[in-house]
């Protein structure tokens, strides 16, 4: 994934929230004011909770970390960090007599799952079952349908909450209510309460940009304000059962956490641990404080006092956790970076953006960019490449096969996802769940998709020259049956040049004819009563040649990842296009041989001179041709160039790295991208190859990591 935004603010106010969870167990100002108690602990206070929900989604909801992976991750994380909770505290459990209550068993399985072992507890399972609901109603049904359920839930447990008071009078609610209390004893837990705040703060992930600085201070001051005079008239005619949840709590919680996002910074991951550890011992603090003043017989001034009392508990637990993070830090099992260990691809984010932009700007007004994401997005990894288009504006996507575009609506991506290639009828099903748009390659399949009896939307494809997939475009019958078939509605109608990457004089020619047959063809679509759907027929090369063709898609593949096919291509349009994938590998062996002696299959190479060789842990297996052998390509270390030698393995290479004075074991070699003042392009080694760049890309290995760069 790319590299995401360090929001500072968001790290401090995790120690805000953490004292203000302090004081809602610990009353800091019951001793001068039961008012004044109320407004700090069961007001202000409320914004805890919440926040941490939100920060939580912030991270693991939104498209950017849509992956069931990172679900586990999160579950598994806050389940051991629970259990361990659950661990240290069975001594003070013990010591209140928890274990000689009845029915025992019932009770220890309903604290586990909703109420917390002690108090505080509940916050974690809440956590795990909150963002298992939340992940997979945004995955099902996105943010407005996810927040619609999720805010149901939360107003279901409003009534259980702050506004019991009313529900408790009315007999069929109060019987609800009673129901509901048997199982947890509080709606202030995992389904009715914390759902909805990952779903907010997802949708805040996805939206960063919404609201200004400005407008989130007032947003936050007039919707907190709200709240405070909502729990105060609640408090006032003795509505609440708990009060966790207010009405305006939600906007407020929103307003905030955009806010808190104007603040950026350096990564304060130690605050977030040591906040954490803050949630985790104060009650074991408290017990602690209170033992000793007992002892000592200082209760008067380190309990009774219940300003001192607070801030004894927030000092020593924050003491205690600044020093239990120290030493985790020491003795923590060093997290080890595989992603660079062998071979691994870069891809620039920055760039990818700066050519979406560029190509947008080429393009004719009210004409929308369409992402090829084919081939594993030409090599440079579907998943955070997609997404992170998605996340820019880019809303319609071409693939060649029906998985590809089921992993995108699995990722999370939305908009139009147009699948160019052959998909069975027997999927029309797939095609109808995942909303898939599919190609119509001619008139019988298009027969034998309708005949499936699911409603599938469709781009016809029309043949005007390139003799693959599509309808004849002079047989203006057959095209104008399919756009009356009656379980394919057909959105779009397209062709491929398949000569717009040359300018020689004969190609340009004959893309010109096919350029006048489609829209000859889609003149006699009119002339038939049809009414033309969004029409798209330029490629890469279709819009850097023939820019003045106006169409409501421009199918960018190669030229978005900002390369050209060949590096002799000549274009009609010169584009400041950047470079989006560099290919990387370490060196993982140096070798002295001496003049004379051989290296690698077939003894191919044999030594001029004495000689330092390195060894690449990155071959053919990996996409890089070994064609490339022998001296047909170099890489760069320490910018400067080293020849490849000997036949490429399956495995590994071997370049000749002699005259590179200060490399090591680990230096890092480029064989794509740039490495200092130098740089090795993509068709320059597809060139090399005897190939194209989008053969050469495509065909990069599964097994390279993906390290996505901003």
């Amino acid at each position: 994934m790319t590299k995401q935004e360090t929001y500072s603010g968001i790290d401090y106010f995790r120690m805000i929230a953490a004292v203000l969870i302090v004081a809602i167990h610990t009353s800091p100002l019951a001793s001068f004011s039961a008012t004044g108690d109320f407004i700090f602990t069961r007001i202000i206070a409320r914004v805890a909770v919440p926040f941490f929900l939100v920060t939580s989604g912030f991270f693991l909801i939104s498209r950017y970390s849509y992956n069931a992976d990172k679900l586990r991750k999160f579950i598994k994380k806050t389940a051991l960090i629970y259990a361990a909770a659950i661990v240290i505290y069975i001594p003070i459990n013990i010591y209140n007599g928890y274990f000689s209550e009845d029915n025992l068993l019932p009770k220890i399985i309903k604290d586990i799952v909703f109420d917390g072992t002690l108090y505080h507890l509940w916050y974690l399972p809440a956590a795990i079952v909150g963002a298992v609901i939340a992940w997979y109603l945004v995955k099902q049904w996105a943010y407005r349908k996810a927040f619609a359920v999720t805010l149901v839930l939360y107003i279901v447990g409003l009534f259980g909450d702050s506004y019991y008071g009313i529900a408790e009078n009315i007999p069929s609610l109060n019987s609800f209510y009673h129901l509901i209390f048997q199982v947890s004893d509080y709606t202030r837990n995992g389904i009715f309460f914390a759902p909805i705040f990952f779903v907010l703060g997802g949708y805040i992930s996805d939206n960063k940009d919404k609201l200004s600085f400005k407008k989130s201070i007032i947003g936050f001051t007039t919707c907190f304000s709200l709240m405070f005079a909502e729990a105060l008239t609640l408090h006032r005619f003795e509505l609440q059962r708990h009060d966790s949840m207010y009405v305006f709590l939600l906007p407020s919680i929103c307003f905030l956490f955009y806010f808190l996002m104007h603040f950026k910074g350096k990564n304060r991951a130690q605050l977030r641990t040591i906040s954490l550890i803050i949630y985790i011992i104060h009650p074991f603090v408290i017990v602690l404080i209170r033992l000793f003043a007992k002892i000592t017989h200082l209760q008067n001034a380190l309990v009774e006092n219940s300003l001192i009392h607070y801030l004894l508990v927030c000092i020593i637990s924050a003491g205690l956790g600044l020093a239990l993070t120290a030493i985790w830090n020491i003795y923590k099992p060093k997290k080890h970076n595989t992603d660079k260990d062998r071979a691994y691809l870069e891809i620039d984010l920055k760039n990818l953006e700066h050519n979406v932009r560029v190509l947008k700007n080429a393009m004719p007004p009210h004409c929308e960019l369409m992402a090829v994401a084919k081939a594993e997005c030409y090599g440079h990894g579907m998943y955070g490449t997609t997404v992170y288009l998605n996340q820019i504006g880019v809303s319609a996507f071409a693939v060649a096969t029906i998985d590809e575009g089921i992993r995108l609506r699995k990722y999370g991506i939305s908009g139009e996802i147009l699948i160019m290639g052959y998909t069975s009828p027997m999927r029309a099903k797939e095609l109808c769940k995942y909303k898939l748009t599919q190609t119509l390659i001619d008139y019988e399949y298009s027969l034998r998709l309708d005949e499936q009896g699911y409603k599938v939307t469709a781009h016809i494809k029309v043949d005007t020259g390139m003799h693959r997939l599509g309808f004849d475009a002079d047989d203006t019958k057959e095209i104008v049956t399919a756009f009356s078939l009656k379980n394919i509605e057909i959105t779009g109608i397209f062709t491929h040049l398949c000569s717009a990457d040359s300018r020689a004089e004969e190609d340009v020619d004959f893309t010109r004819k096919q350029i006048g047959k489609f829209y000859n063809s889609l003149d006699n679509l009119r002339k038939s009563g049809i009414r033309i759907p969004k029409v798209h027929i330029q490629s890469s090369y279709g819009l850097l040649n023939y820019p003045e063709i106006k169409s409501d898609y421009v199918r960018a593949g190669i030229a978005l990842y900002g390369v050209l096919s060949s590096p002799n291509d000549e274009t009609k349009l010169k584009l400041d296009l950047r470079p989006v994938l560099s290919l990387k590998a370490r060196v993982v062996l140096l070798r002295k041989i001496c003049k004379g002696e051989t290296v690698g299959y077939s003894r191919a190479f044999t030594a001029s001179r004495d000689s330092l060789i390195a060894i690449l842990p990155i071959g053919y297996a990996d996409g890089f041709p070994r064609n490339l052998s022998c001296g047909k390509s170099i890489v760069l270390i320490c910018g400067q160039k080293a020849p490849i030698i000997g036949k490429i393995c399956m495995d590994q290479l071997a370049v000749d790295v002699t005259d590179i004075s200060n490399i090591k074991i680990g230096s890092i070699a480029t064989l794509i991208g740039k490495d200092e003042n130098d740089e090795i392009a993509a068709p320059t080694v597809a060139e090399n190859s005897e190939s194209i760049t989008n053969e050469l890309l495509s065909r990069m290995g599964r097994r390279l990591n993906i390290i996505y760069k901003m």
